[in-house]
């Protein structure tokens, strides 16, 4: 899977970058023109893609979000992890639990409900591949907004970062990926996640980084599993080397429920009036909101 891929992507690349820009004194800083060679027949456009990103041990979903290239804008949509959902089938829970108990299926299905759109493909990546990835395109440039600082011993995780700009990769930016241990919580990770986001975009549609997706997926190895095939996955990254990045979460509000913590999502189907059932809101003499 990952030759086949490395020969796609890369015959795809250079064809769709101009390597006389790239082998003459262009210093990468603004972005090369780059025609998708794959676009008139890969279909991965228009379609949303789940992007899921699990912890070090592959069971929890610390990252769920949406992925649309469409009309020259790659659209991020990601779900908080604590949003409540009701999954036909399972009863009330988190969403990030439908992964570990139905598996991406029942992740699928659910958000294809509740987005009103359906859910084609999917990519999981696990923190192991995020950090070797960012190792391999010498870290990302992030401005940290305060001080994260979180010891977990049993989870290997130590993260201690200063607030400011700086160049995270490895475990500091996996630290930063999963940070959650203030009043924020879930939200406040979201945020920086947003961040990350925009910041890894940026220097991965630089033409220098866009000819090394090969070796950057290499990198990644069994850490990172998808349901497209090696050309539609080509298409779907030069595509996004020529859009711009728009990234947003789920808006709501947290509130409990029999003493847990949730989060009430306005979920755009029920937002913009599209077809089918919509969840409706809480009952207040079961639900307390926070604020």
């Amino acid at each position: 899977m990952l030759t086949a891929m490395a020969i796609g992507l890369s015959g795809g690349l250079l064809l769709a970058v101009p390597v006389s820009n790239l082998l003459g004194g262009h210093d990468g800083r603004e972005n090369i023109a780059i025609t998708n060679p794959f676009a008139a027949w890969s279909g991965i456009a228009d379609q949303d893609i789940l992007v899921v990103g699990t912890d070090v041990g592959g069971g929890n979903t610390d990252v769920i979000a949406s992925l649309r290239v469409d009309g020259g804008i790659t659209r991020i949509t990601q779900v908080p992890r604590d949003s409540y959902i009701e999954a036909q089938g399972y009863g009330p829970n988190k969403i990030n639990a439908l992964y570990a108990i139905g598996g991406m299926d029942l992740l699928k299905r659910e958000l294809s409900h509740k987005l009103g759109r359906p859910i084609s493909h999917h990519v999981l990546v696990n923190l192991g591949a995020i950090r070797r990835m960012a190792d391999a395109i010498g870290g990302i440039e992030v401005n940290v907004p305060k001080r994260l600082y979180y010891i977990d011993r049993s989870q290997g995780l130590y993260i201690d970062l200063k607030p400011g700009l700086q160049n995270l990769k490895g475990r500091d930016l996996e630290g930063f990926l999963r940070f959650r241990h203030d009043e924020l919580g879930d939200i406040g990770r979201l945020e920086r996640q947003q961040l990350a986001w925009q910041a890894l975009f940026r220097k991965l549609t630089r033409p220098e980084h866009l000819v090394r997706l090969p070796a950057l997926l290499a990198a990644a190895g069994k850490d990172l599993k998808t349901d497209l095939g090696p050309m539609e996955l080509g298409g779907l990254i030069t595509a996004m080397g020529t859009t711009r990045l728009d990234t947003r979460r789920l808006p709501g509000r947290p509130f409990m429920r029999h003493g847990i913590s949730y989060w009430d999502a306005e979920w755009p189907r029920a937002a913009d009036g599209g077809g089918g059932a919509t969840q409706a809101s809480p009952d207040p003499d079961r639900y307390r909101f926070l604020y």
